[in-house]
C-alpha cells in the first residue's frame, strides 16, 4: 500500500443499491444528493417505480442484468464500474437507508486526516427499532465498537483507489461481502475504522419470525462461504462462527437425539448445555437477545449445511432474501 498526502477537496460520489424500496429509496437518494458529487443507483429488478423515480430526481441509474445470478456484491460493483477513472471517495449505501446530513462531511474529513484508512463507517440505526424484537436485534447488531475494526457493513465511505487495488467486492458472495473485502484490504496494509458519528437510519421492516430466521440462515451460509475462502489463512475468517453454528445448531441436537434413543446420561448433559449458555450470555446481552442468539444457531447451521450442499452440486444459491 502506498500512502499519499491527503487531497484538499476530494470528489465524493455515492452508489446506492436496491430493489422495490419505494419511499425508502426516495428518502435515501434525497439524503445523499446535497452531499455528493455524483449519485448512482443500481436497481436489481424492481417491479415498482424505483427506476423512474430515481431518474426523475436526476440520478444515474444502472439496471442490473437479472439474467445472471444476483448478489448485492455484484450490484455494488456495477455502480463502482461507473466511477472508473475518478478519484476520491465513494459512499456505499443500501436503498433502505437514509444518510445522516452530517455523516459524509465527518467521514470525509476522517479519511483526509488518516490516509492509511480505506473505509470509515459510523452508527447505523434502525428507524423503527421498537416495532419488533427483530428490529431491536438488528439495531443492537449495528452498534459496533468505536475505533479500528476488522470490517464494515453495507453503509460506509470508502477510498476509491483502495477498492480498485483489491478488485472491489467478490461478486459470488450472497452475503458477507463487506467483511471479505475488508479482509483483503487489511492484507494490503489498509485500515478499517468505525468513528463515533451517526451514519444512517435503516428500515429493516422485519416483523415476522420467518424473516428473522431466513436472515440468520443467510448469515450461516455466509459464514461457511467465508470460512471456505479464507479459513485456512492466518485471519481464520469466520471459522469460529461456522464452528459455533455447527456445534450449537447441529452437533449438540444430534448428540441429544442419539443419547435419548440410547437412553444415555450424556443426553442430559447435552440438554443442560443450552440453559447454561443462556445464563452465560444473558448478563451481557439481556435475556431475549441471548435467547435469539442461541436460537439463531439452528438457522445458521441450516445455512452452513446449504452451503456445503451447494459445493457438492457445484452451484451457488441465490441470495436468501428475508423481506
Amino acid at each position: 500500500m502506498t500512502v499519499s498526502a491527503p487531497n484538499s477537496a476530494p470528489l465524493i460520489s455515492a452508489v446506492v443499491i436496491g430493489r422495490n424500496e419505494g419511499a425508502r429509496l426516495l428518502a435515501c437518494l434525497a439524503s445523499l444528493q446535497p452531499q455528493i458529487h455524483r449519485l448512482i443507483y443500481v436497481d436489481s429488478g424492481s417491479s415498482d417505480s424505483s427506476i423512474k423515480a430515481a431518474q426523475a430526481l436526476g440520478v444515474e441509474v444502472v439496471a442490473l442484468d437479472m439474467s445472471l445470478p444476483f448478489t448485492a456484491a455484484r450490484a455494488r460493483n456495477a455502480g463502482l464500474d461507473r466511477l472508473q477513472g475518478e478519484q476520491g471517495f465513494v459512499q456505499l449505501v443500501d436503498g433502505d437507508c437514509e444518510v445522516d446530513a452530517n455523516w459524509i462531511p465527518q467521514a470525509a474529513a476522517f479519511l483526509q486526516q488518516h490516509p492509511e484508512v480505506a473505509v470509515v463507517c459510523g452508527r447505523r440505526r434502525e428507524r423503527f427499532a421498537e416495532a419488533s424484537i427483530y428490529n431491536q436485534l438488528c439495531d443492537a447488531e449495528w452498534n459496533t465498537p468505536i475505533g479500528e475494526a476488522k470490517a464494515c457493513g453495507g453503509d460506509a465511505l470508502m477510498r476509491l483507489k483502495a477498492l480498485r487495488a483489491v478488485g472491489g467486492y467478490r461478486a459470488d458472495l450472497i452475503a458477507g461481502e463487506e467483511p471479505e473485502m475488508c479482509l483483503r484490504l487489511r492484507r494490503e496494509g489498509w485500515k478499517i475504522w468505525r468513528i463515533d458519528a451517526e451514519m444512517t437510519l435503516h428500515d429493516a421492516q422485519m416483523t415476522r419470525f420467518g424473516q428473522w430466521w431466513k436472515r440468520s440462515r443467510r448469515g450461516g451460509y455466509a459464514f461457511a462461504q467465508g470460512a471456505a475462502l479464507h479459513g485456512a489463512s492466518p485471519e481464520r475468517h469466520w471459522v469460529t462462527e461456522t464452528r459455533r453454528a455447527l456445534l450449537w445448531g447441529g452437533g449438540l441436537p444430534l448428540a441429544l437425539l442419539l443419547g435419548t434413543v440410547a437412553i444415555s446420561p450424556w443426553a442430559l448433559v447435552a440438554a443442560g448445555l443450552y440453559p447454561l449458555q443462556l445464563l452465560r450470555l444473558s448478563p451481557r446481552m439481556g435475556l431475549r437477545p441471548a435467547w435469539f442468539s442461541l436460537l439463531g444457531k439452528f438457522a445458521e447451521c441450516a445455512g452452513v449445511a446449504e452451503y456445503s450442499w451447494d459445493r457438492v452440486r457445484g452451484k451457488n444459491r441465490k441470495i436468501l432474501e428475508y423481506k
